[in-house]
């Protein structure tokens, strides 16, 4: 059976998020105010509502108390926000995901039953960041707060070695999770098969180790 959710406003963020879950194959019904925010994604998910969030008739005839999660996107209308969260428990929605314009707002999100509040912007500035300082690293995903996942082209120090020969794991305790070649990913990849110019290896550890990896500390 297909999970249903909700969007709730349809700035960048929601926009995104709609298109995503959508790309996934589960059921999306977008509901924003704005007819041409809802316009722009009507062909795109399942079901496309122009209405007013924070309105109770209005969330209550869509029937978001059937969806498996609800994500409210809308900070900007912080009043509209913190009402369209607390509708949306009421109703007996499981999950609801609530998006914060700043410190403030979370709090209010979080007292009102929001059981995960997000501050998009300000976690990809802090991604973007770390991504700068990552040296050797392409890309850099936390895990928690003490694990992360990288991608990484292999250096050229690597070329022509095997997975065994390397001792990842021995010498720096961080696990090869798999091996990108051009666009094929292999989440399996043979220990003995020399490393090649331009391949990426996708790397797990604690982030100590991973700072050791890029700093060449055995």
């Amino acid at each position: 059976m297909k999970k249903g959710f909700a969007v709730l406003g349809l700035g960048r963020f929601g926009t995104s998020v709609a298109i995503h879950l959508a790309e996934t194959g589960a059921e999306v019904m977008v509901v924003d105010q704005d007819e041409a925010n809802v316009h722009e994604v009507a062909d795109l998910v399942t079901y496309a509502v122009q209405g007013d969030i924070s309105d109770p008739e209005t969330l209550t005839s869509l029937g978001i108390g059937n969806m498996d999660a609800v994500i409210v996107a809308i900070a900007g209308n912080i009043e509209a926000s913190v009402m369209a969260t607390i509708l949306a428990k009421e109703q007996g929605v499981p999950y609801v995901i609530a998006k914060a314009q700043n410190e403030m707002h979370g709090k209010i999100l979080d007292k009102v039953g929001a059981d995960n509040v997000i501050y998009p912007e300000k976690e990809m500035g802090a991604r973007i960041a770390r991504n700068l300082t990552v040296g050797n690293f392409i890309d850099l995903f936390e895990l928690s707060s003490k694990v992360s996942m990288v991608e990484m082209i292999v250096k050229p120090e690597w070329e022509g070695k095997t997975l065994v020969e390397l001792d990842l794991r021995g010498r720096y305790g961080v696990n090869v999770v798999a091996v990108k070649r051009g666009v094929d990913l292999d989440v399996s990849p043979a220990p003995t098969e020399a490393l090649q110019a331009g391949m990426h290896l996708l790397l797990t550890g604690y982030n100590h180790d991973l700072k050791k990896l890029m700093q060449g500390k055995a």
